[in-house]
């Protein structure tokens, strides 16, 4: 897994004050922002924050990228299996980790799992994500089209994918998906997300720290 900044609005937070001083011309260039942004955000004035934007590059897993898919404020750009094959992107796999239940959260689970079960269990895996992906390059070398090898690649394929979102949009993001009940990895893309939205919006970053993310 890994989160990768790629672009975002020129000087963000600069240009987001001066866009909230609109009813202000006068002071509309004020280089100060920072008091402001933080008054936005402690009395949920959210608009403001939907004038600048930022997208990360984000390489994780199949079954991670349909729950972070499902956060329909982004814009995605996802790679596609149809057209990349294995000479193209190479298929990877990431080996799941093996929790066990949480006993009262179903959005929960515990690194309780005696480690020779994990083992066991790791290796029987792996013998599957083995088996798919001979099977996904002899379904290719008999000419099968890309677009129907594919369905034969387990969750755990590895994909990378482009979300672009404006300010407001990664604030809630983080906010949701860095909490203790995500699934573990989602959460480690939220937290990874999160140190690249400090550094691409310092002074949003600092209030949301100090508020605790609680938006």
């Amino acid at each position: 897994m890994h989160v990768k900044l790629q672009s975002h609005t020129p000087d963000p937070e600069a240009f987001m004050a001066y866009v909230a001083r609109v009813s202000n011309p006068a002071n509309q260039s004020n280089p100060d922002h920072g008091r402001l942004l933080s008054y936005c955000i402690r009395h949920g004035h959210w608009s403001v924050f939907e004038h600048a934007s930022m997208t990360l590059e984000i390489a994780t897993t199949l079954d991670i990228a349909t729950q972070i898919l499902r956060h329909r404020s982004f814009c995605f750009q996802q790679l596609s299996r149809r057209y990349a094959g294995e000479e193209q992107v190479p298929v990877a796999w990431a080996m799941p980790q093996l929790r066990s239940p949480h006993p009262k959260d179903r959005q929960a689970s515990l690194d309780t799992l005696p480690p020779h079960v994990v083992r066991h269990w790791q290796a029987k895996i792996q013998a599957q994500l083995d088996a798919a992906h001979d099977l996904y390059r002899q379904l290719l070398a008999a000419g099968i089209a890309k677009e129907c090898a594919r369905a034969v690649l387990p969750q755990a394929t590895t994909t990378t994918l482009y979300m672009t979102g404006n300010c407001r949009s990664w604030i809630h993001y983080i906010a949701l998906r860095s909490q203790p009940g995500t699934q573990a990895e989602h959460r480690a893309v939220a937290l990874e997300a999160q140190a690249v939205f400090r550094m691409v919006f310092p002074t949003c970053g600092a209030v949301l720290d100090a508020l605790d993310w609680a938006t």
